[in-house]
C-alpha cells in the first residue's frame, strides 16, 4: 500500500478524512497481521478503529494474549513497554515515541532503589504507570482497578499473615491515599502525581455537583480531589450513595447499569467521555473539568497510526534483562483481579 496524500493536521480532520483514514488503518492492520490496542483516553476516531479499547489492566491482558504478530499501542510509552514485556516475540509499535507520561516521569529507577535502601525488606508496589526500569525493581505492579486487591493480598500473604509488612507504594500519591483508606493500613507513599488528574480539584467537583444536583459522581482515584471527596463522604457532607471511586474500567461497568435519562459526572481525563457515551447513549455524561485533557494521550492521531502501520515505525523493545525482571510484577498484576 502506498503512502496516501497529505492530510490536514490533527484536529482539522473532516468526516471524510476520518473515514478514509480508518479504512486505510483497517486494511493495513489486516495486511500486517496487527492488533490495535487503544486506551480509553485516546481521541474518539482512534478508539473507534481499535480492536480493543480499555484501561491499563485490560490492555495488559489483551497484550499478553494477543495472537497477532504486531501490536500497535495507542496510548503512552510505558503501556507499549508493558506490551513488549508481556509479548517479547511480537513487534510492538507506538504511533508517536514522544507520547510520554508525567506520572511515569515522577520516579526513576535510581530514586526507587534509594527509597528501597532506606526500607530494607519492604514490599514494593508500583502503579503500572512507570518505566520498564522501575518495574524491574518492583515486587507487584497495580492499576487503579486492582490496587486495593493487590495490597490486601500482600497483607494477607506476607509477614506470616499478620499484615505488618512494610509497603512502598508509588508513584501516585492520590491513588496511594485511596488504597490506604480502603485497606485501613498506612504505607510509605511516593509523592508523585498525574498532572491531568491532579488538576481536577475539589472546587471543580463542588461547582459541577451544584449545577447538577442528584447526579451520580464517578471519580478516578488518581484525581487531586479524591482525598477531599473521601473526607467529605466520611464527614457526611457528601452523600456516599452518589459517589463512586472507580477505575476507567469500573466507570464503564457503571455506565452499563446507569438509568437511562440520568446525569453522571465524571472526574477523569476527558477522553473517557467517548467510551462512556458509547456504552450508555441515553445517559448524560458530564466532565467535572473539561480542561482535564492529557496532551500525551492526544499525541496519537489517525495519520500517525496509519503511518506507523504503513512503515512499521516507532518500535518499542525492552532490553531482555530488564524485561525478564519486569515481567514478574506485571504478571502478578494481571493475575490479581479487579474489585
Amino acid at each position: 500500500m502506498s503512502l496516501a496524500a497529505p492530510l490536514p493536521v490533527a484536529g482539522q480532520l473532516g468526516p471524510d478524512d476520518i473515514r478514509r483514514l480508518q479504512d486505510e488503518v483497517r486494511a493495513l492492520a489486516a495486511e500486517r497481521d496487527a492488533v490495535i490496542l487503544a486506551h480509553n483516553y485516546q481521541v474518539p476516531e482512534v478508539q473507534d478503529v481499535a480492536h480493543y479499547v480499555g484501561d491499563s489492566l485490560g490492555l495488559s491482558r489483551e497484550a499478553a494474549n494477543a495472537d497477532a504478530a504486531v501490536i500497535v499501542f495507542c496510548g503512552v510509552h510505558f503501556m507499549a513497554e508493558t506490551a513488549s514485556i508481556l509479548s517479547p516475540d511480537k513487534t510492538v509499535l507506538i504511533p508517536d515515541l514522544d507520547a510520554g507520561c508525567s506520572l511515569a516521569d515522577s520516579i526513576t529507577a535510581d530514586q526507587l532503589a534509594a527509597w528501597q535502601a532506606r526500607h530494607p525488606g519492604a514490599v514494593t508496589v508500583m502503579y503500572v504507570n512507570t518505566t520498564a526500569e522501575v518495574k524491574a525493581l518492583t515486587d507487584y505492579c497495580v492499576t487503579s482497578s486492582n490496587a486495593v486487591n493487590v495490597v490486601r493480598h500482600i497483607l494477607d500473604t506476607h509477614g506470616g499473615g499478620r499484615g505488618d509488612v512494610e509497603i512502598l507504594f508509588g508513584p501516585d500519591m492520590f491513588l496511594g491515599a485511596y488504597v490506604e483508606k480502603e485497606v485501613g493500613r498506612k504505607m510509605h507513599v511516593w509523592d508523585g502525581e498525574c498532572h491531568v488528574h491532579a488538576g481536577i480539584r475539589p472546587d471543580d467537583i463542588t461547582a459541577t455537583r451544584a449545577a447538577h444536583p442528584g447526579a451520580d459522581f464517578l471519580i478516578h482515584p488518581e484525581c487531586g480531589c479524591s482525598t477531599s471527596v473521601m473526607e467529605y463522604v466520611a464527614a457526611g457532607d457528601v452523600d456516599a450513595d452518589g459517589v463512586h471511586m472507580l477505575s476507567t474500567g469500573g466507570m464503564l461497568d457503571f455506565a452499563e447499569r446507569a438509568e437511562p435519562g440520568s446525569t453522571v459526572i465524571m472526574a477523569t481525563e476527558v477522553g473517557m467521555l467517548h467510551p462512556l457515551r458509547m456504552a450508555a447513549p441515553d445517559v448524560d455524561f458530564i466532565a467535572a473539568n473539561e480542561r482535564a485533557s492529557c496532551r500525551y494521550m492526544k499525541m496519537i492521531t489517525l495519520p500517525k497510526l496509519r503511518d506507523s502501520l504503513l512503515e512499521m515505525r516507532h518500535e518499542v523493545k525492552v532490553p531482555a534483562g530488564i524485561a525478564e525482571r519486569a515481567r514478574i510484577p506485571i504478571e502478578r498484576m494481571v493475575a490479581i483481579g479487579a474489585y
